[in-house]
């Protein structure tokens, strides 16, 4: 989750202009019910991580905004106050298959600071808004990448082309002109999201009336156009491919600088496909919510004056009530029907307003969960354990009595750490991941015990001995498997400690390890991670469940482990198919 940090005497003066003060206790109680976890709260400092749900918290000055109605009862505001404005901006039609979605935005008169020290740490709260923003809605900027000018070193009207890969401009931070090729192969932004544009012969580019390039969009802008301790007039673009993403970015900067004092113009812009517009538009949302839905999912009926405090808490307006004659079908693709709708007005910025059961959240927050009343069950909840939850329990027992510590990693893992460094074959097609985020994890696991190596392997600097287990879902061939594991980091390891902690866990299962039921035989050469001639599989009524053994040392210095190892691995399934449970 993103964080943020405010000082307190930013807060204090933006509250100020409103005639209202936030103490720090009060923020501290009421705050995190708004979607936040605080993680320092004190007369000098505001440090919150923000939920992803709520990209509209991401600045001080938005959550200044946000807060005033929900912490103090003011008078919410969904829309921004827009001056009609005269700049122009013009979308060549090539734009229509390079990056089509164009807005902008002027700002004027905005109150930086009084000195190099707070006009310094503006400029530092500015950019860093904007590169959440370009995580949080631009998913890196391939939606939506914003850029923001000293307006005085401009010239408009602007206009919006696209240029050749040997079009040249002096970028941001640099003291001469690079072509757009150089920019993309050289430069540190050029270099990072160079990806956004590949395949593309041309590129888009914005220009000011002499031709300078304010922007190459979504890489970098011109140097000239860098916002410094002199700039109060504000010149901001968003270009991209999602409308919503586009427009919820250029509105949220755009309340930044309201915040401080700061005058919003439209531009008017005629995009490639030549139609004319003005930018940004701030008007809400009207959201139609059934009544039924929000009864049926919070159990409260409420009145008119208590939803226009709800609403009103979150930022929105209550509209008042309409009667329609559709009907929902129950499913949730028909929850916006209802005979008694709820007509609501939330800001166009509020990016996580997808859906009428995200206004039902609203409601339930703005209300107070603890004011919705109490309930009992209407029914009767007396249950029997599952079977299989049964045996886990079982399972459990036994292994914490063995001095084993329970643990849970990720079922998450990649072809090495599954196959190749423990020298198992693959059971079935692996499951693989069609666009992992990172090489660790490109696939779901169908073993426990590298998890269990890696884990090791990460608390290596810790005294030994290390001893854990861990239940779990592998997937083998597409299909679901529970699985069981334990790995044991020793200053002395042997095959008879091995093999003794199996024959005691199958005990307390229920498994006579004297008996003609289990089965120990040799495991084949280079199977698995174990030792030769120091390892097993593990059969009970001819049936196999499992292996166990010492770990070859050299599978564990491939994950970086080098101390005597062993451990097993069971199959949940063939566990509970062998070994009927005593008490049924």
């Amino acid at each position: 989750m993103p964080t943020i940090k405010v000082e307190q005497s930013l807060l204090k003066k933006l509250q100020q202009r409103h005639d209202i003060e936030s103490s720090p206790e009060l923020i501290a109680e009421q705050l995190p019910l708004l979607g936040t976890d605080i993680d320092r709260c004190d007369d000098e400092m505001l440090e919150i991580e923000i939920f992803p749900d709520r990209p509209d918290l991401l600045s001080g000055e938005t959550l200044a905004h946000a807060i005033r109605p929900f912490l103090h009862g003011t008078v919410a505001v969904p829309e921004m106050n827009i001056q009609q404005g005269h700049v122009k901006l013009m979308v060549d039609s090539s734009l229509k298959e390079i990056r089509p979605i164009i807005l902008g935005a002027i700002v004027r008169a905005v109150d930086i600071g009084d000195n190099s020290e707070e006009k310094e740490e503006f400029i530092k709260i500015l950019m860093e808004h904007q590169e959440k923003l370009h995580f949080a809605l631009g998913r890196g900027r391939r939606r939506a990448s914003i850029g923001v000018h000293d307006l005085a070193s401009l010239k408009p009207p602007f206009r919006v082309v696209s240029v050749p890969k040997e079009h040249s401009f002096i970028p941001l931070q640099m003291q001469k002109e690079m072509s757009i090729s150089e920019i993309l192969t050289s430069h540190e932004k050029g270099v990072e999201y160079a990806h956004l544009l590949d395949g593309f012969e041309r590129f888009p580019v914005i220009l000011d009336k002499d031709d300078a390039v304010l922007s190459f969009p979504p890489i970098i802008n011109g140097d000239h156009t860098t916002v410094n301790h002199q700039t109060n007039d504000f010149f901001i673009d968003v270009t991209g491919w999602d409308q919503r993403a586009c427009e919820c970015s250029l509105l949220l900067i755009c309340l930044q600088l309201q915040a401080r004092g700061g005058i919003v113009e439209s531009v008017n812009i005629t995009d490639c496909d030549g139609q004319q517009f003005e930018s940004p538009n701030s008007k809400a949302v009207v959201h139609k919510v059934p009544e039924e839905l929000v009864f049926s999912i919070l159990g409260y009926n409420f009145s008119d004056a208590e939803l226009n405090q709800a609403i009103n808490r979150m930022g929105g307006r209550f509209i008042g009530r309409e009667t329609s004659e559709e009907t929902g079908s129950g499913r949730m693709a028909d929850a916006s029907k209802g005979s008694n709708l709820l007509m609501i007005e939330m800001p166009r910025w509020r990016f996580d307003i997808l859906h009428p059961i995200d206004l039902v959240e609203e409601i339930a927050i703005g209300h107070g969960y603890e004011n919705l009343g109490e309930a009992s069950p209407s029914h009767a909840t007396t249950a029997i354990p599952h079977q299989d939850a049964t045996f886990k329990r079982r399972l459990r027992d036994s292994l914490c009595g063995l001095g084993l510590t329970q643990v849970q990693s990720l079922t998450l893992s990649n072809e090495k750490d599954q196959f190749t460094f423990p020298r198992w074959r693959s059971e079935g097609s692996p499951t693989l991941i069609s666009n992992p985020i990172t090489q660790d994890h490109t696939m779901l696991r169908q073993s426990i015990l590298p998890s269990l190596l890696r884990l090791l392997a990460a608390n290596r600097h810790h005294e030994l001995p290390q001893r854990i287990y861990e239940v779990g879902t592998t997937v083998r061939n597409h299909h679901n498997k529970d699985r069981v594991s334990w790995l044991c980091a020793e200053n002395i390891s042997s095959f008879a400690n091995c093999r003794g902690m199996v024959q005691a866990f199958l005990r307390d299962l229920g498994v006579d390890s004297s008996s003609s039921q289990i089965e120990w035989r040799e495991m084949p050469a280079q199977h698995g991670p174990w030792m030769k001639g120091r390892s097993s599989q593990i059969f009970i009524n001819g049936e196999k469940v499992g292996e166990m053994g010492e770990i070859d040392p050299a599978v564990g210095a491939l994950f970086e482990l080098r101390v005597p190892l062993h451990g097993a691995e069971f199959c949940l399934q063939a566990l509970m198919k062998t070994i009927p449970d005593p008490v049924l």
